[in-house]
């Protein structure tokens, strides 16, 4: 039986986990140039601002950029392209009905190498509210607070 390999996490959309509630998550492959893969590679990529929109029954991500190789010559692409999602047609039309609902939106999460193949998490988010951050934010502190306080009094 083969071994399961760890992936490897290249890019994070921390900002998407800020702004949104992620209610789902799917993994997608991603359509890619060989000058693209090789940046990914170096690490430069950014999902900040990024998103996902069904098109006439095909999944496109908007808003990813990665940069250009540095030794990709005439071989480079535009570095904000709408770049394909590769999904089974029945996730991408659940995705599609998912979305049409009244304030959910597709997000990028993460990109991130399974194997030697280049996936991206999309979730599926609703966003939030000022006070619904405020919230989190609290919480957040709290437990950094509990934390603090739990590790004083075991070096006590």
């Amino acid at each position: 039986m083969p071994e399961k390999k760890a992936n490897k996490v290249i890019a994070q959309n921390k900002k998407a986990r800020h702004d949104y509630f992620v209610i789902e998550t799917y993994e997608a492959g991603i359509a890619l140039f060989g000058t693209e893969v090789k940046s990914i590679r170096c690490g430069s990529v950014n999902l900040k601002d990024s998103y996902c929109k069904v098109e006439r029954g095909e999944l496109f991500a908007i808003g990813i950029h990665i940069s250009p190789y540095e030794k990709g010559n005439i071989f480079n692409r535009d570095p904000l392209r709408d770049r394909k999602l590769l999904m089974h047609k029945r996730e991408i039309r659940k995705l599609e009905m998912t979305t049409g609902r009244d304030g959910y939106t597709l997000i990028p999460l993460s990109l991130y190498f399974s194997g030697s193949n280049v996936k991206v998490e999309v979730g599926v988010c609703k966003g939030k509210k000022l006070y619904d951050k405020r919230e989190a934010e609290a919480e957040k502190q709290a437990g950094r607070d509990i934390e603090r306080e739990a590790k004083s009094e075991r070096l006590r």
